[in-house]
Parts: structure tokens; C-alpha cells; sequence
């Protein structure tokens, strides 16, 4: 099957360490990876290597013919990327972080968005600002935006923390489903995932220079 990113060569240095290097990683319909290895060997760095907002050392990433038409189709970036911290203005209420975040994308309808709460469990916080939150209610929101339209890549970094069992198991079906209706999901996680997809895979990273 043709990738949708295509990633040759890697090489990744950090402070003058050299994190991994000629890493191949390909991510085409379907497929859930999941980045492993100890703590220092570069699995944040290789996500945000992927989703283009830091530069290799050596080696490409490359977004195919098919991740362009995303591109083209949803008006901005091809990917959804939700890192460690929730990446939320937390002046803002729950809505106004899912609407503005939404039109990096795809626009997406109030009635979308306040749907796309509940399903994480927070109706009734739609006009909350999100420094009255908690940790976890924040996590959700930025969460939120995995049931709302918008690229078919998600990128995600450890993104069952400060989650209670219920929505962990909630975002595993969630993400299962993505995959399963030809989307991709890449993610680190201390986690142990008890669903994943037929096309899900493993990728090791080693403690190079530890």
C-alpha cells in the first residue's frame, strides 16, 4: 500500500547526542505505530520530526501524493499533532479552543463541537475556560478534536495522561476506529494497549547514546 508519509534516513541529535540515526518509518491507511523505548532515546523527537516541527539531523520526511491531496482538501496541515501538554489557551473556554483549532483544518459547526465534547465527557463545560479545569478535563479538550473532521494522520504524544480508566479505554476505541476506517494514528505511550488495530506495529527506538 503507498505510504502517506514516507520517512528515509532519520538521524536525530539532541545537545549533541545522537539520539537514533537511518531510521525508516512508513505510515500508510490503516496503520497504527506505536513508537517504544526508554526514557532519552527520541521518541518525542522522532514525532515531532514527523510532524515536521523540528528538522533532521540527516534524512527526509516526506508527505506522499495522497497526504498532498489531504493537505489540499483540508486547508492546512495534513496531520492533527497533540503533544505531551494539552496545547490550549487556557483563557479559553473548551468551545473556543475546539472552533480555533478546527479552522487550522476543517471549520467545524457548534453543534459539532459541543458533540464532539460530550463524547470525551465533558457536556455541560462547553463554555468553561479551560484554567478552571482540571488536568484532565484539559487533556479532553485537546482530545476533543480527534471527533471532530480533519486530517486522516494523527500524531500523538503519550495521549492517554492524566486520563481516568474509562476515557482511556474510550480513546483506545476511538483510535482503533480511526485506523480500522482508513485513517493513521502514530503515538508514544507508557501505556499498554489492550485494543489495536489489525495493521498495528511496533516501532523500537534504543538508547543510542544513554
Amino acid at each position: 500500500m503507498t505510504p502517506y508519509l514516507d520517512a528515509t534516513d532519520l538521524s536525530c541529535e539532541r545537545d549533541g547526542r545522537l539520539l537514533f540515526e537511518r531510521l525508516q518509518v512508513q505510515v500508510a491507511a490503516g496503520d497504527m505505530l506505536q513508537v517504544c523505548g526508554p526514557n532519552g532515546c527520541g521518541k518525542t523527537s522522532l514525532l515531532r520530526l514527523l510532524a515536521g516541527l523540528m528538522q533532521p539531523a540527516e534524512g527526509q520526511v516526506a508527505l506522499t501524493a495522497q497526504a498532498q491531496t489531504a493537505h489540499r482538501r483540508e486547508r492546512g496541515c495534513p496531520l492533527v499533532w497533540i503533544g505531551h501538554a494539552p496545547g490550549i489557551n487556557e483563557t479559553l473556554s473548551a468551545e473556543e479552543n475546539l472552533a480555533w483549532l478546527c479552522a487550522l483544518h476543517t471549520p467545524a459547526s457548534r453543534e459539532r463541537i459541543w458533540a464532539a465534547l460530550a463524547a470525551i465527557g465533558l457536556r455541560g463545560f462547553e463554555d468553561v475556560p479551560c484554567h478552571r479545569l482540571s488536568a484532565g478535563q484539559r487533556r479532553r479538550v485537546a482530545l476533543a478534536r480527534l471527533h471532530l473532521p480533519g486530517p486522516p494522520l494523527w500524531i500523538l504524544d503519550e495521549p492517554f495522561t492524566a486520563l481516568d480508566a474509562q476515557a482511556v479505554e474510550q480513546l483506545e476505541r476511538h483510535l482503533v476506529g480511526h485506523c480500522e476506517r482508513g485513517g493513521m494514528v502514530v503515538l508514544t505511550t507508557h501505556h499498554l494497549l489492550a485494543q489495536t488495530p489489525g495493521s498495528y506495529r511496533r516501532l523500537e527506538l534504543d538508547a543510542q547514546a544513554a
